[in-house]
């Protein structure tokens, strides 16, 4: 890299580094563009997904050629959403050099696409198109969290209480280390019920739960909401998982009678793939391998939380293998009715991430196409709650660490 191209990159992200400071979600797209000029860019558009991951919306401010807003982009039928949906640069000819697109990544979070034209192409102007996009992203995560126009930029529509409150305790859908990648899809966005999942990472340990509250109004948000909340005071305090089951089970009779919710707690221990779980009347989990179902993890489930009933069955345990997937699930996906009375139903929803998977398809990528197929056999009408949560365990490093 010469010594000139470097400057103009530094002096690219050097400058829009130190003017994010003081600038606001709303500034951001002139601000970009201004620090862009510096290396050539021209033609600068900002995009983030909506909730349910359909459309890329503009941020405000940002007009085409002619002058006019930038109009949203389907993420399913337009280059901008294939850089989106393959979690790579995507190319067009432009009439003053290459229109590129690539993914705005926090992490593994997909925020949305930039776009921008590069009036000399080549190695270099592609690195740093890259280091824009990562720093691009860096900032709209930083500005997102204090930014009521961000948080109306992504919705489609109006939001329920109960999925106002959920949705900001949630975790991101997607995270990853070398070890491991978390990704989740709930839906529907807007009116969510009593599904909520949570995760976390301790040392060696990832902490999976999903829950699945009676009902489908604000009470079973809250009783979700208790459940989530529940569960992390008592992992955090490094209670066992039996124990931290009892517990959820004794805040939701603490504040409700008759309501209840079913859940799985799991720990996964990274270094060695062995996965501990209750199973409190919930679906059992599914582990994927080499393109087929390589086991259903069943046990004697133990009573749904909420009812004060003693558990019998207590922790089970299940050695995962390097390259599995481990699926977690709530009822609203296989029970998903299509207006004739058709079942979504177990092997199809199995078939449908095993075929994504072996077209090379990432895991959040493959949730957000299933709530789709989903939304669709039910002609958008979800009659529950749906949520997904697959685990890919690698278990690579450590094999490395133990040569």
């Amino acid at each position: 890299m010469g010594e000139q191209a470097q400057s103009d990159g530094e002096l690219m992200l050097g400058g829009l580094l130190a003017a994010n400071h003081l600038t606001t979600m709303e500034d951001m797209p002139g601000v970009v563009a201004e620090y862009a000029a510096l290396a050539g860019f021209s033609k600068v558009r900002i995009y983030v997904t909506d909730l349910q991951r359909l459309i890329l919306t503009p941020l405000p401010g940002q007009y085409d050629e002619s002058g006019r807003p930038l109009e949203p982009l389907r993420i399913d039928a337009t280059l901008a959403g294939r850089a989106y949906s393959t979690v790579e640069m995507v190319r067009a000819p432009d009439s003053v050099g290459d229109r590129v697109w690539v993914p705005l990544l926090d992490g593994t979070e997909r925020v949305g696409v930039l776009g921008l034209t590069m009036s000399e192409p080549g190695e270099v102007a592609e690195w740093r198109v890259k280091q824009m996009a990562s720093l691009v992203t860096m900032l709209l995560v930083e500005k997102r969290l204090n930014s009521d126009s961000f948080a109306r930029l992504v919705r489609a529509r109006p939001m329920a209480l109960s999925a106002e409150v959920l949705m900001n305790l949630l975790p991101p859908g997607t995270f990853a280390t070398e070890d491991v990648v978390v990704s989740a899809a709930l839906e529907p966005a807007y009116e969510v019920g009593g599904d909520s999942y949570d995760y976390a990472i301790d040392g060696d340990v990832l902490h999976v739960s999903i829950f699945d509250a009676m009902g489908h109004d604000a009470a079973a948000g809250v009783t979700a909401t208790i459940a989530m909340g529940a569960c992390r005071n008592h992992r955090i305090e490094q209670d066992d998982l039996p124990m931290t089951a009892e517990a959820i089970d004794a805040a939701i009779r603490e504040q409700f009678t008759g309501r209840f919710s079913t859940g799985i707690l799991s720990d996964l221990n990274l270094r060695t793939g062995w996965l501990s779980w209750v199973n409190r009347g919930h679906h059992p989990p599914l582990v994927l391998r080499d393109g087929r179902l390589a086991a259903v993890l069943e046990s004697e489930p133990d009573p749904p939380m909420g009812f004060g009933l003693t558990p019998s069955t207590g922790l089970v345990r299940y050695q995962l293998q390097p390259g599995d997937r481990l699926v977690f699930y709530t009822d609203g996906i296989i029970e998903a009715k299509s207006p004739d009375g058709e079942l979504f139903g177990l092997e199809r929803f199995i078939d449908f991430i095993i075929r994504h998977e072996a077209d090379g398809l990432t895991a959040p990528e493959t949730l957000r196409r299933l709530i789709q197929a989903v939304l669709r056999h039910q002609r958008d009408r979800l009659q529950d709650d749906a949520t997904v949560l697959i685990v890919e365990w690698h278990g690579q490093r450590h094999e490395q660490l133990l040569l």
